[in-house]
């Protein structure tokens, strides 16, 4: 069995776990640019002590080549002393090459989720 048989994707406008990838219009290759992962884009998901998002991991597929991480999010509050994390995060990004940049999230009780935005130059 693969692990990509337990990842889940949708459109996160009709399913609050799948994780957003933002990025601006107008990349260059070479130049920097700031990406934003969140999940709850649009539906809001639950940040209770019961239900959480643990973390967001992001990778960058080229059109050719091996995929890599970019970027990880822990977000690690979930009501102890009254502090809850929200599963967003930016940060910035250079590329040579255009490709995809996919995000996958996992919900403590529902699993592993996938989103995915595509660079072109």
């Amino acid at each position: 069995m693969s692990i990509g048989e337990f990842v889940k994707s949708a459109d996160f406008k009709s399913e609050k776990h799948a994780p957003v990838v933002v990025v601006p219009a107008g990349i260059k290759a070479g130049e920097t640019f700031e990406v934003e992962v969140s999940v709850g884009k649009e539906i809001a998901h639950p940040n209770t002590a019961e239900h959480y998002i643990s973390w967001i991991s992001v990778y960058f597929q080229p059109a050719a080549g091996p995929i890599v991480q970019v970027a990880r999010f822990e977000y690690t509050a979930h009501s102890e002393g009254g502090a809850f994390t929200e599963p967003v995060s930016t940060f910035k990004l250079k590329l040579d090459k255009p490709g995809t940049i996919i995000a996958t999230s996992y919900c403590n009780l529902h699993g592993l989720w996938e989103g995915s935005a595509e660079v072109a130059f």
